[in-house]
């Protein structure tokens, strides 16, 4: 089922020679341009034209009512919500130890820098709900941000035809029970472009969404090309596309759990990747025959089976599991699984992976929901250079920089010096003055410098 790459017997840059989801982000950028800047200029009456155009709903109001908020907590199945609280649970005390003291060095007696973690002041945080609706990823993105410290929440999440214009319920009620109570039923691209903007709510203006200084949460192209538009005007966690998996197996691994971890990504989305890394042929061959046996019995049968035949899927083979890891580390998945003999010390070899599941009983699914870790991960290679959300996501680092008079003039021919050097004389002045008494009196001397 899966198409197959042979990298055995070679040594090429294995990089353009992997499966990867065919999207060119920067034509989204263009495409959805012109409905951002008419966010950005008229606000609400754009946000319902976007709302009627993609969700098929015209919203009097985009804010959720508490009363809403509260009757989706009220609502909540049970069994749902003690899933939901044991998530929050695991997923507090995971971030809960992310959290960075601030920590002062002494340079010199009388002279210290200080580095404060300051959580940013406000953020928005985005909940897809296309093909799926996500509950988890409320916990996903509110728990790190609430854990730094963050003081003004807002998710939005898109409206639902079935729920009354509203956001599904279970959503609510996951931002119900992490005591979020500024939500919005606003999808795509129209959202982030209403939390970097800001807009109002409501017609008469009464209630407005004022702008975040950071977006948060995974999301589809659209949503991916408006981050892009608005990088630097807010600060954004990653250009989150199809959601990856990848396998790094050898013959110890058994093919029903690889077959049946390939499907539960496949089943995301038929853009998503789902890649097997292997040096042994008689596990590709098992693996097939598992996936041409599990995906006809599945739900979303029709779904899974477009994603895995797509070229962004397929299995890669390989030497051995050196070959392997070299793979692995080109690819940069969001998602990587090590199903080999001596599991953790393959994995403490991984450098690029936004998250990495370690042994037979660790599947990506108990990250999604349950490990304590965040799903909201890096893809299309992207975790080459970025993380996946953490409470270092709504953290700035500060430096607090504190000389008295004695530190100061003992460094401050080497201030003059370097300031000269780059030819900044006022930059060396602005230290000698402070050594000037009433009369103009002797202040530390300039050296020489040669040009």
């Amino acid at each position: 089922m899966l198409n197959r790459i042979d990298l055995r017997g070679g040594s090429r840059d294995p990089r353009g020679l992997l499966p990867r989801a065919q999207l060119d982000v920067s034509v989204a950028v263009e495409r959805i341009r012109p409905l951002v800047e008419g966010i950005r200029d008229h606000g609400y009456p754009a946000i319902r034209d976007a709302a009627q155009r993609f969700d098929g709903v015209s919203p009097p109001r985009l804010r959720v009512p508490a009363e809403a908020l509260a009757a989706a907590e009220r609502a909540l199945n049970p069994e749902v919500r003690a899933a939901l609280l044991e998530c929050i649970d695991r997923t507090r005390r995971v971030h809960g130890d992310q959290r960075r003291a601030d920590v002062t060095t002494r340079v010199v007696p009388g002279g210290t820098v200080t580095e404060r973690w300051i959580p940013v002041a406000r953020v928005g945080l985005y909940v897809p709900g296309g093909l799926a609706v996500y509950p988890s990823t409320v916990v996903m993105n509110v728990v790190p941000a609430q854990v730094a410290g963050v003081a003004s929440l807002v998710v939005t999440s898109p409206p639902q035809q079935d729920n009354g214009g509203l956001p599904d319920s279970r959503v609510l009620a996951a931002c119900a029970l992490l005591g979020v109570d500024e939500v919005y039923a606003v999808g795509g691209a129209q959202a982030i472009a209403m939390l970097g903007y800001g807009a109002d709510a409501d017609p008469d203006g009464a209630t407005r969404c004022a702008p975040v200084d950071v977006i948060t949460g995974p999301g589809n192209i659209w949503v991916t090309a408006a981050k892009r538009l608005l990088r630097g005007v807010v600060g954004i966690d990653a250009e989150a596309g199809p959601t990856e998996i990848a396998i790094l197996a050898d013959d110890t691994a058994d093919p029903v759990h690889v077959a049946a971890d390939l499907i539960s990504q496949a089943e995301h989305d038929p853009l998503a990747a789902s890649v097997l890394v292997t040096p042994s042929t008689e596990l590709a061959d098992a693996v097939d025959r598992e996936l041409a046996r599990q995906v006809p019995v599945t739900k979303h049968a029709e779904r899974i089976t477009t994603a895995l035949g797509g070229v962004q899927s397929g299995t890669v083979l390989v030497d051995d599991l050196d070959a392997g890891l070299a793979v692995v580390d080109a690819y940069a998945a969001e998602h990587l699984e090590i199903q080999t003999r001596d599991a953790r010390q393959w994995a403490l070899r991984v450098r690029n992976a936004g998250a990495i599941f370690v042994g037979a009983y660790s599947p990506v699914s108990l990250g999604d929901y349950c490990a304590g870790s965040n799903h909201v991960l890096p893809t299309g290679g992207c975790a080459r250079h970025s993380s996946g959300l953490s409470v270092q996501s709504f953290l700035r680092g500060v430096h607090l920089v504190e000389y008295d008079a004695d530190a100061l003039r003992d460094v401050a021919g080497h201030v003059v010096t370097l300031a000269n050097a780059e030819d900044l004389p006022a930059h060396g002045q602005a230290v000698r003055a402070r050594f000037a008494d009433a009369a103009g009196a002797d202040q530390p001397a300039e050296p020489a410098v040669t040009r």
